[in-house]
């Protein structure tokens, strides 16, 4: 029998096994991708799941705000068509906001996997649509109506046989259909890709099914994230974040209980949900706070629901991180991705050298939508990082997107296939805050459209007012900024028209710093002086440093007297 001979070294090398078809299946799904999102940026989720829609592997690609709000929403597919009411050649799909990744732009494609006639698990993938309806991706709706086709758990396929009226449906209501539509075949290309290689390993290794196999893999998962967080201090560990909102500031705040090895997370007292499409469905909230306390307490192990369960995270209803329908939630990440930095904040009571300071939230969206030269409808969106928050040993990243884990898109794709001119695209001096640990850089970009008329763009930027935090006497990080090049400034979650000839100048924000700026090495400075990234002013105001302009090279007695004069808290 299959369970007798499963030791130590086969379930090493079957678990290694999964992650190979898995990391199959999102390559295929990228390589078929119509959308740089997906293809360059990797904005998207793949995994393998047992019968009753457990998570029990993922690919390596993807977003948390992918991966791990598909690893809830197969659930809600196996409770709506349970397995064995599946024929082989089944295949469903959803973007509803509440089941699955928090708005409409994201689809989930289901697939049972069947091996001998017999239905064992599924393979599931989330990616983002470059277009679906609606207003346009923003942040201005008033309702969830306002911002595209929703579909509820429906079957993409029957026995094989396309859901064409589905399709149909989709293509009338979305401006560029081709892509759109060309992704739902792509990412059914990728469910059918780890079926095959899945049911090929069952054969190899003579299994019925993987029920066995999924059971000792989640239970050993749990097992190792329960035996971290019983390595965290018991108590309860608070923080609040202050972020822009959309007209008027909002604030997350947490606290994280840890008793034995049972972790709490509770966001009562976080502001109300507004009427603007900013808000966070539970699942979204799920999931990004399950990923950094994954980061910083238990970062071996795997990621799947058997990880998740030690964990219990609570919002209440109605407020910004568990909003009801039908709210608008189109932007939901301009939150979310926020909630990274209210776990690190709490557990820096707990484990300082296990988290990071504040950085910029990960993604700028810019979506841009209009006419190209020939009179061509188009729908374009690229994702920009700013900063990371600097650890307690390390700088921060810069133009790094975290916690999605997006991957910046080359100038050159966004050009090839869009009217986008990207004329600078540069980091940002002294934008990473000042820190023995200095902040991540945000960047600068300049943009302008080679169209013959006015292109409607629209803005999901983030912290703009309130800067991301430095930790343990870290600076802050530079606020973000968007600006025409009349001088005028649009909203930074609002739509406006960008004329042909102008150009919009986006100045990413940057993380914060980590321990006072002047215990910072002064060598380190140096260099940063050298590279552009700290300016003389920066480096003398800020990090007590003096480097002589004309050789960029440390004035030492000019540095030590200075550092002597104006010495600061001690660490």
């Amino acid at each position: 029998m299959f369970e007798e001979e499963l030791d130590a070294v086969l379930l090493e090398v079957l678990w290694n096994r999964l992650i190979s078809i898995v990391n199959e299946q999102a390559a295929a799904l990228m390589h078929a991708s119509f959308t740089t999102v997906v293809r360059e940026a990797g904005d998207l989720s793949a995994g393998i799941f047992n019968r009753t829609g457990d998570m029990v592997a993922q690919a390596v690609t993807g977003t948390p705000g992918h991966i791990n709000t598909m690893a809830t929403c197969v659930g809600h597919f196996a409770k709506a068509h349970p397995i064995d009411s599946l024929k082989p050649g089944d295949s469903l799909l959803t973007n509803d906001p509440w089941l699955g990744s928090g708005h409409l732009h994201d689809i989930t494609v289901v697939t049972p996997v069947f091996h001998r006639g017999k239905a064992v698990g599924w393979f599931a993938n989330t990616c983002h649509a470059m277009d679906i309806g609606g207003r346009t991706l923003g942040a201005d709706a008033r309702e969830v109506f306002e911002e595209g086709l929703h579909i509820p758990i429906m079957f993409l396929f029957r026995e094989g046989h396309l859901n064409r009226d589905l399709l149909e449906i989709v293509r009338a209501n979305v401006r560029t259909p081709d892509a759109v539509v060309g992704d739902l075949h792509a990412q059914q290309a990728g469910n059918d890709v780890g079926a095959a290689k899945l049911s090929e390993m069952m054969s190899e290794y003579g299994m019925e099914d993987i029920e066995f196999l999924a059971s000792l893999i989640l239970d050993r998962s749990e097992t190792a994230t329960r035996e971290a967080i019983a390595e965290i201090p018991d108590g309860t560990y608070r923080d609040e974040v202050v972020i822009d909102g959309f007209d008027h500031p909002l604030k997350i705040a947490i606290s994280i209980q840890v008793k034995e090895n049972d972790l709490v997370v509770d966001y009562d007292g976080t502001s109300p949900q507004v009427d603007r499409g900013i808000n966070v469905v539970y699942n979204y909230t799920h999931a990004y706070t399950t990923y950094p306390l994954a980061c910083s307490i238990s970062p071996a192990v795997p990621n799947n629901a058997g990880s998740f369960r030690p964990v219990q995270v609570t919002a209440p209803p109605g407020t910004v991180l568990n909003a009801t329908f039908p709210c608008a939630v189109g932007a939901r990440h301009l939150i979310g991705h926020f909630l990274s930095q209210a776990v690190f904040g709490a557990l820096s009571g707990a484990i300082p050298d296990r988290v990071l300071a504040d950085g910029s939230a990960g993604l700028w969206n810019t979506q841009l939508e209009g006419h190209d030269r020939e009179g061509r409808v188009f729908s374009y969106i690229f994702f920009s990082a700013g900063g990371m928050g600097a650890g307690s040993a390390s700088d921060g990243l810069s133009a790094t997107a975290f916690p999605s884990g997006i991957k910046g898109v080359p100038a050159e794709a966004i050009e090839a296939v869009s009217p986008v001119l990207m004329l600078k695209r540069e980091l940002r001096p002294d934008s990473g805050g000042a820190g023995r640990f200095r902040g991540g850089l945000g960047q600068e970009m300049v943009l302008r459209m080679d169209t013959d008329s006015a292109v409607l763009h629209s803005c999901m930027y983030d912290r703009t007012r309130s800067p991301a935090r430095g930790f343990a006497g870290g600076g802050n990080g530079a606020v973000g900024e968007v600006v025409l090049s009349d001088g005028s400034r649009p909203h930074p979650k609002g739509k406006y028209d960008l004329q042909p000839g102008q150009t919009v100048t986006l100045r990413l924000p940057g993380g914060g710093g980590y321990f006072s700026p002047r215990t910072r090495d002064p060598d380190l400075v140096l260099n940063d002086v050298r590279q552009g990234r700290v300016s003389l002013e920066a480096a003398r105001d800020e990090y007590g440093v003096v480097v002589d302009n004309l050789n960029r090279e440390i004035d030492r007695a000019a540095t030590e007297a200075l550092r002597k004069a104006t010495a600061r808290r001690p660490e």
